[in-house]
């Protein structure tokens, strides 16, 4: 496991553009996902990660041809989810070029693909993603699947749990709540999740300032940081981020 804080620019992709919406709904065009991958691989991202948003609802698979011209472009390692469903899926994937897949719909509904997969492709490379939102009557937070827009009534923390014992080898969680309104990452959900696993947890849903970006990973716990339109907008910079944060004292590769 790497010591260093990975900051991870996510493309959300529909009909094969990179888009950003807030809390899964009103989506905006933010352009071509070769060109921006180019350029977060220049800027100094750690990783990368594609997702294809619409892929799940819309009941197709993952656009291989976007997968394979970014890894043609790209020198990062790039996680790939949206629309996997299947070990052949997983295969064609990591076969276009990605280094990582992220399954999230299909995993909570065969939680066994999590068990298959990290078996025959590594858990290094089997990242499962969690969409969480709190569920004030029992002080918790529950797993949405479909693009956030089925509650699954499955508890966070037990799931995080169970996807680690299945083989997974970390973990993607994004805060419902907060994605994509700026309004800090969920620490508590953050730090909750992270310290009922061993395996590392990214982060994702809420950036708007560096502090968020610190604070996540201080008080959060998170061992990776994600983050959409502040990259894309150019409201932060990846070197400005590294800069800011190794001064705080957090370990990035500059």
């Amino acid at each position: 496991m790497s010591t260093y804080i990975r900051i991870i620019p996510c493309l959300d992709m529909k009909d094969g553009k990179v888009v950003k919406g807030v809390n899964f709904t009103n989506i905006k065009d933010a352009g071509d996902p070769v060109e921006i991958a180019k350029v977060y691989c220049q800027e100094g991202a750690d990783e990368l990660v594609l997702l294809d948003i619409s892929a799940t609802v819309e009941g197709r698979k993952t656009l291989l041809d976007v997968v394979s011209k970014v890894a043609k472009e790209v020198k990062i390692p790039f996680i790939v989810g949206g629309g996997i469903g299947s070990i052949e899926d997983i295969y064609n994937v990591l076969n276009a070029g990605a280094n990582k897949v992220s399954i999230n719909s299909a995993a909570v509904k065969n939680p066994l693909l999590i068990k298959e997969a990290s078996k025959q492709f590594s858990d290094n490379c089997i990242i499962v993603a969690i969409d969480a939102a709190r569920n004030n009557e029992r002080n918790g937070w529950d797993v949405y699947i479909n693009g956030g827009n089925t509650n699954t009534g499955k508890d966070v923390i037990d799931w995080a749990k169970e996807v680690e014992s299945l083989g997974a080898g970390e973990i993607l969680l994004t805060s419902k709540d907060r994605d994509g309104t700026k309004n800090g990452y969920d620490i508590e959900l953050t730090k909750a999740v992270a310290e009922s696993v061993s395996i590392p947890v990214i982060a994702s849903g809420g950036a708007g300032s560096l502090k968020d970006f610190y604070d996540v990973i201080t008080e959060g716990k998170a061992q990776a940081v994600l983050a959409a339109s502040l990259f894309h907008f150019k409201e932060i910079e990846i070197g400005e981020l590294k800069k800011y944060l190794k001064e705080k004292g957090v370990q990035v590769k500059l």
